[in-house]
C-alpha cells in the first residue's frame, strides 16, 4: 500500500511538471511567433493550455512600441481566452471556435518624424502577397478599453489624449494570424476616430473582417482597388475630394468626368468614378510611388470615402 501510494505521488508530481513545462514551451512559441508577426517585442506573464476542456488562456500581454520610439506599451491585454477545436491540434491549420480579447489599453505614439508606432509595425509594411500563418477563427469578441494617444511632433514633451473608447465588438471568419493582429491594432483607432493611419490601408488590403464596408472592394491590379457603391455620383465625388484633400493634396479635379487626382505621401493617386443606372457609382482607385504600386495607399483612400459615406 505505501509502495502504491509513493508511486501515485511520484505519477502526480511527473504529470504536474509535463503540465508546467508544456505551457512553458507554448507560451514560449507563441511570444516568438507573435513577436515575428508584428515586428515588435511581445510579452506575456501567463499561459495555459487545457487539453481536456479545449481552453486556452492567457494573462497579461504586452505588445512593446517597435524600434524608432520612446519605449512604452503599444497593446496591452490583461486577459485573453480561448476555446479551441482540439481535432485540428494535429493539422496544419490551427482552428479557434471562440477567442475573447479584453484591451485594457493601447498606446498609440506619434514620434518626432510624424510617424504612428503601428505604421512602424513589421506587418504594416508587409505586401498583401507576403506569407500568411493560417488559421481559422470562427467568433471573435473584442472588448476595447481606452487609447493613449502621445504626440511628440509638437515639442519636447508630446501632447497627450486620452480616448475612452469602452465598446465591445464581434467578428466572424478570421482567416490568418496576420488579420487578427491587424484587425486587434486597428479596430481600437478606428473606434476613436482617429485618421489617416497607413494601417487602414493594410487591413483592407489583407481583406481584414473588421471593415466590413471595404470587404467586398475588389483589387483590379497591383496598384488599383474598384468598389461599387449606394450613392450617388455627386456626393460621392464631392466626399472623394475631401478625402484626397485632408489626406495629402489635389493636382487635379473634372467633375463632369469624375476625375481626382492627387499627391499623398509622395505616391500619384489617381481616382475615377462611374455612373450607374440604378444610381449607383463605381470608385476606382490607383496609386503608385516613383512607378511601383502602392496598394496600400489605394485602399487607405478607399477605406476613408467609405467611411465617410456611412455617417
Amino acid at each position: 500500500m505505501k509502495r502504491f501510494f509513493i508511486a501515485l505521488v511520484i505519477v502526480a508530481v511527473f504529470l504536474a511538471c509535463v503540465t508546467i513545462f508544456k505551457d512553458l514551451i507554448i507560451k514560449s512559441v507563441v511570444t516568438v511567433v507573435a513577436s515575428r508577426i508584428t515586428g515588435a517585442p511581445v510579452h506575456m506573464d501567463g499561459f495555459s493550455l487545457n487539453i481536456f476542456s479545449s481552453t486556452i488562456h492567457v494573462s497579461g500581454l504586452k505588445m512593446y512600441n517597435p524600434g524608432g520610439f520612446p519605449e512604452g506599451v503599444l497593446i496591452f491585454c490583461p486577459k485573453i481566452n480561448v476555446i479551441y477545436d482540439r481535432a485540428a491540434l494535429f493539422k496544419r491549420k490551427l482552428h479557434l471556435l471562440l477567442v475573447e480579447i479584453e484591451l485594457k489599453e493601447m498606446g498609440l505614439t506619434r514620434n518626432k518624424a510624424g510617424k504612428l508606432n503601428v505604421d512602424s509595425l513589421k506587418i504594416t509594411r508587409q505586401s498583401k502577397s507576403s506569407p500568411s500563418t493560417p488559421l481559422q477563427i470562427d467568433l471573435l469578441t473584442l472588448n476595447i478599453g481606452k487609447i493613449i494617444y502621445k504626440d511628440y511632433t509638437i515639442g519636447a514633451e508630446p501632447g497627450v489624449r486620452v480616448f475612452d473608447v469602452n465598446k465591445h465588438k464581434s467578428y466572424k471568419g478570421i482567416p490568418t494570424a496576420q488579420q487578427l493582429a491587424l484587425l486587434v491594432l486597428s479596430e481600437p483607432m478606428k473606434a476613436a476616430a482617429i485618421k489617416n493611419a497607413e494601417i487602414y490601408g493594410v487591413a483592407l488590403v489583407a481583406g481584414v473582417a473588421a471593415l466590413p464596408v471595404a470587404v467586398a472592394a475588389a483589387f483590379i491590379g497591383k496598384d488599383s482597388v474598384r468598389q461599387m457603391i449606394d450613392a450617388g455620383f455627386g456626393h460621392t465625388y464631392e466626399i472623394s475630394l475631401g478625402v484626397i484633400k485632408r489626406m495629402g493634396r489635389i493636382t487635379k479635379q473634372d467633375l463632369p468626368s469624375g476625375v481626382i487626382k492627387g499627391n499623398i505621401n509622395g505616391a500619384m493617386v489617381a481616382l475615377i468614378l462611374r455612373k450607374d443606372a440604378d444610381n449607383k457609382t463605381e470608385i476606382t482607385i490607383s496609386a503608385r510611388k516613383y512607378m511601383f504600386p502602392k496598394l496600400d495607399i489605394a485602399g487607405g483612400v478607399l477605406y476613408q470615402i467609405l467611411d465617410k459615406l456611412q455617417k
